[in-house]
């Protein structure tokens, strides 16, 4: 397989997952001073490999790629480790910290990946402004955070590893949720 075709296969089993919906989220691979992104207004379900963006790592402008173009330079710029970024709209995760200022996991394989997951809060009519900064910043001390009310994000040393993180998450707040429900919890 190849960096495009595995990158199309992750973002789409984000859908295939029920973690995102049909247009939501996006992923990025990087390759050398490059990356591939989703597009804009891309569709899990249809998605080929043709389709990819791909941008340099500079701020230099680059037609069709994700809205949150800026925001995966900023991960890739902030953590030399970083080679894969994944954003995802799990509805658990989002579910359980629209009132938190931090997600802490209840559960054993949350807790053993990611004792504390910081949850930001960015109010929408400036997140693409404030977003690359502090998700960056976020992503720099944990692989995964979340954006209050919107969707979380994970990197990785390759699209794998961030693909775990981003189902480790949304695991862990369903078992949560589930327990909270339940009154074991």
């Amino acid at each position: 397989m190849t960096l495009i075709s595995d990158l199309t296969r992750y973002y789409r089993l984000l859908r295939e997952r029920a973690i995102n919906d049909s247009h939501s989220g996006n992923a990025s691979a990087r390759e050398g001073e490059h990356l591939w992104i989703t597009p804009t207004g891309a569709c899990a379900d249809t998605l080929q490999s043709w389709q990819l963006v791909r941008c340099a790592l500079s701020d230099d402008a680059c037609v069709n790629a994700s809205s949150d173009l800026a925001l995966h330079r900023a991960v890739y710029r902030r953590n030399s480790k970083a080679r894969a970024v994944l954003h995802a709209h799990g509805s658990f995760a989002v579910a359980l910290t629209m009132n938190a200022d931090e997600y802490v996991p209840a559960d054993l394989e949350g807790e053993l990946y990611f004792p504390r997951v910081p949850v930001l809060d960015l109010k929408y009519s400036d997140y693409f402004e404030k977003s690359p900064e502090r998700v960056g910043e976020a992503l720099a001390e944990c692989p995964v955070a979340i954006v209050r009310g919107h969707g979380m994000y994970a990197w990785g040393v390759d699209l794998d590893q961030a693909y775990k993180w981003i189902c480790s998450l949304e695991l862990s707040a369903t078992i949560q949720y589930r327990a909270l429900r339940s009154g074991t919890l």
